[in-house]
């Protein structure tokens, strides 16, 4: 379990093997069952999570409709940033859309990490660096893409998570009613 978090912190850094020691002693084992939340409106994001098995979704809740934004799955990391730097309440809600096995991090260990690991400062802003990015283009695909573009792009960059999200999801993701993706989904499978 904790191999696939120092492998993921090595694609970034080095880590000395005393470095290996204190990164897996900072982060404990954390199990949601489907349903759970990892984090709920209004509280404060208090851990960063890396997920070594299952499926996270990440959603706001607006006028009583969920609108999903992003997953996170295996050997991804999970966390509302805009709630966990400044340690103020989410508007954001974290899910687990099936049972999963998380290693996660307090806001307060982590800062240990920052200070004990020889490059921690550095691990932090690139991985900071990659949500900020991936945030913005997520963004920009909603007022440039249409619908069927979002979906084909889910598709592309989501391929593996297909059969493991509801069509519910996906559609709420692409930012379409259930019955228009299946629309979409009928005009692209005629296109091949």
């Amino acid at each position: 379990m904790i191999n696939s978090l120092l492998d993921s912190i090595q694609n970034l850094i080095t880590l000395s093997p005393a470095e290996r020691d204190t990164v897996s002693s900072l982060f404990k084992v954390k199990t949601y069952k489907k349903g759970e939340f990892f984090l709920e409106e209004g509280r404060v994001c208090k851990q960063v999570g890396f997920v070594t098995k299952g499926l996270m979704r990440y959603y706001i809740n607006h006028d009583g409709e969920e609108k999903t934004y992003d997953f996170s799955q295996e050997n991804e990391y999970v966390c509302n940033y805009e709630s966990f730097l400044p340690q103020k309440p989410s508007s954001k809600i974290i899910q687990a859309l099936e049972d999963s096995d998380l290693l996660v991090i307090s806001h307060n260990d982590l800062q240990l990490l920052y200070a004990n690991i020889r490059e921690g400062e550095r691990f932090g802003r690139i991985a900071i660096e990659a949500v900020f990015l991936k945030l913005l283009q997520e963004l920009s695909s909603f007022y440039t893409q249409t619908p069927e573009l979002r979906y084909e792009r889910f598709l592309k960059n989501h391929a593996d998570l297909q059969q493991r999200i509801s069509q519910y999801h996906v559609a709420s993701y692409v930012g379409v009613k259930p019955q228009s993706l299946s629309r979409i989904r009928k005009r692209i499978s005629t296109q091949f």
